[in-house]
């Protein structure tokens, strides 16, 4: 006799073959990106003019996207300040970058560990480690060209992140890396063609978006098909760990420091951060892409999708 448990299971083996039949083959996808990392790589040591001065009057990330953007203490401040802001601002975000950056190529080497080290899958997971070796490098010396100090996350955020990375599942670490990537690949898409914005800024963001478009599709294609191969424990236990991620992401986002560091009030200036429709609307927006992805192979669910919304990311 057939039972209902037989017949859902049997519905999920032939969901499961039919999704399967649906992915692309992960060498031939390796290959492209590998094609494309040999004609679209630069050099941002050659590429870019770090020894231009900074221009007067220009931002150094866009107005918009600025933590503290339309609130009562913005309309309070005069052009200089915000200015300032930007600055320090776009210090933060490229900290925030390399942290990201540092954990991502940890995470890749251990995906790595046990495949073919001549498939082309590997030798991708290669280039990008190498790639994520020269960003955070390019991202260090725009923070010093920038003159302003580099802003670490908190100590407690650095060493949950040593949880994450410890616990984090291979669908996990991809999970994460997209987090780590596309919220931050969104605003520099707004930036780098921004004629308000510093020239090196503007350089420093059109590289990564050029070269993260690449990482972005070689970690969705492998998300999606370990979110279908996976067992069951692992892919929960990937929608919490993720969750858990977006929560850090989104406190690490904002650092207080910065505030000191331009002669606001901390305790008035992250009020009204928290307050602000604008910022949360900002960063929903540059999330949604993701969140949809998301939601659609099946992350955002039960607990994971709970953190999800109380880290303000998702609507």
């Amino acid at each position: 006799m057939t039972t209902t448990a037989d017949r859902t299971g049997h519905e999920d083996l032939t969901v499961l073959r039919d999704a399967l039949g649906t992915l692309k083959d992960r060498e031939e996808i390796a290959a492209r990106l590998l094609d494309s990392s040999a004609k679209h790589s630069f050099d941002p040591d050659s590429e870019l003019d770090w020894d231009a001065p900074p221009i007067d009057g220009k931002y150094y990330w866009p107005p918009e996207l600025l933590s503290l953007y339309d609130t009562p203490l913005w309309k309070k401040m005069g052009e200089e300040q915000r200015i300032d802001l930007s600055r320090h601002e776009a210090a933060a975000l490229a900290s925030l970058g390399i942290w990201f950056e540092i954990i991502l190529m940890q995470l890749m080497v251990r995906h790595i560990y046990d495949k073919s080290l001549t498939s082309n899958h590997v030798r991708y997971a290669l280039t990008e480690i190498a790639d994520e070796c020269r960003h955070s490098m390019m991202f260090a010396r725009m923070i010093k060209k920038s003159g302003v100090p580099a802003y670490p996350v908190s100590r407690a955020n650095h060493n949950l992140a040593r949880v994450l990375k410890t616990i984090s599942t291979t669908p996990g670490s991809f999970a994460c890396t997209l987090l780590g990537e596309e919220v931050l690949d969104w605003m520099q898409r707004l930036t780098f063609p921004d004629e308000r914005i510093q020239p090196l800024v503007r350089g420093v963001t059109r590289i990564h978006v050029i070269e993260e478009a690449r990482h972005v599709r070689y970690a969705r294609e492998e998300l999606r098909r370990q979110m279908l191969t996976a067992p069951r424990w692992e892919r929960e236990l990937t929608r919490v760990s993720c969750g858990e991620a977006a929560r850090v992401f989104s406190l690490a986002f904002v650092n207080p420091q910065v505030y000191d560091n331009i002669g606001l009030d901390r305790r008035e200036a992250v009020a009204q951060v928290k307050a602000s429709g604008h910022r949360r609307e900002v960063m929903q927006t540059g999330a949604k892409r993701l969140t949809d992805f998301f939601d659609d192979i099946g992350i955002l669910r039960g607990v994971g999708r709970r953190l999800w919304q109380s880290s303000g990311l998702l609507a």
